[in-house]
C-alpha cells in the first residue's frame, strides 16, 4: 500500500497494489475510486485534501479492530 499527498494538486492518494490503473470514477465530490482491468478497486483519490482531513502530511498507522460503530454504507441499486 502506497499513500502520496501531492501538495501543488492538493490530492491525497492511496493505492492498495501496484496494479495500472485502467479506469477512474467520482464516487463523491472530491473523491475519486481508481479500478484495475478487472473492475477490482485499487486506489482512492481525494481532491482538495488540505481541507477535508487535519492535517495531508501527518499519517498514523495502528493496527487493531476497526470503527464498527460508524452507520453502515448506503447501497444503490
Amino acid at each position: 500500500m502506497k499513500i502520496v499527498y501531492d501538495s501543488d494538486k492538493d490530492i491525497l492518494q492511496l493505492s492498495f497494489n501496484q496494479a495500472m490503473v485502467e479506469e477512474t470514477t467520482q464516487i463523491a465530490p472530491g473523491l475519486v475510486a481508481d479500478y484495475d482491468e478487472d473492475g477490482k478497486i485499487i486506489g482512492l483519490e481525494l481532491r482538495k485534501a488540505s481541507i477535508r482531513v487535519d492535517n495531508p502530511y501527518e499519517i498514523t498507522y495502528s493496527l487493531g479492530e476497526a470503527n464498527a460503530s460508524k452507520p453502515s454504507a448506503k447501497v444503490s441499486e
